[in-house]
């Protein structure tokens, strides 16, 4: 079921199957959205402490600024719980649904193992003060159309929405010395599949122009995961730190 109600989107999935479910979560986690999951799990957790929970019916939660959530059916509080800045994935083992969130400093992940999966639901949530702020991607490719130098000196957008065998690239243009670049535009924070999203759009452009052609890949959002900047660095792939309305994510 997916419904519009004043701009907030929202999908949900009664009783997907685990494979629906894990592209549901991880399109959520990609996009910033707010996803939750309800059904049978266990949960472990290992950092400061270590602690497992058995089988049992519980809520999930994961927000896009890096929290996750574990709620039972009492009490106010969560049983488990991760602070913001983690990063989440979702993911198939066993032909289970396994929602993980993890972060580096100090080190601690949670993991929680679906063996039955009730309902997905992702939502668009925002408040005034995020829409200020973010505002749309549209709201970001016109800004750097606009003013092309915030990628970096010398860049020159030539096309949006470029094809490629791998999707289309948001911003396609060239650098000082004439290297091809990809720019991916996301306008919140992401994590590891933005990263390898913008990674398959270079491998594309690389196979699709001369064999000699140098290609960049920028991702350009307002901040990143502390993984999905190891990734980029670990696939040579940069960075530019921008929100869609004035001023840049430091501002």
């Amino acid at each position: 079921m997916t419904a519009v109600e004043d701009g907030l989107r929202l999908e949900t999935r009664e009783r997907p199957s685990h494979g629906t479910a894990r592209d549901l979560v991880a399109e959520a986690i990609d996009t910033g959205a707010l996803v939750t999951v309800v059904g049978r799990c266990t949960v472990d957790y290992e950092g400061r402490a270590s602690s497992t929970l058995g089988p049992g019916e519980r809520l999930v939660m994961l927000k896009p600024d890096g929290a996750a959530l574990v709620h039972t059916d009492e009490g106010q509080q969560p049983v488990n719980w991760q602070p913001p800045d983690c990063d989440h994935e979702a993911r198939l083992a066993d032909g289970h649904l396994v929602v993980e969130s993890h972060r580096e400093t100090p080190e601690e992940h949670l993991r929680v193992d679906f063996e039955a999966v009730l309902e997905v639901s992702a939502y668009g949530l925002t408040d005034e003060r995020d829409l200020s702020l973010e505002g749309t991607e549209e709201d970001l490719r016109q800004r750097i159309l606009d003013e092309p130098h915030l990628i970096e000196e010398g860049f020159v957008p030539l096309a949006t929405e470029r094809g490629t065998p791998a999707g289309a690239v948001d911003i396609y243009g060239e650098d000082a010395e004439e290297r091809a670049v990809a720019v991916e535009l996301k306008r919140r924070r992401v994590g590891p599949d933005a990263v390898g999203q913008l990674g398959r759009y270079v491998d594309a452009l690389e196979r699709d122009l001369h064999a000699d052609r140098e290609v960049r890949g920028i991702l350009v959002a307002p901040s990143v995961t502390d993984r999905a900047s190891r990734l980029l660095a670990e696939r040579g792939l940069e960075f530019v730190p921008l929100t869609p309305t004035g001023g840049t994510a430091d501002d």
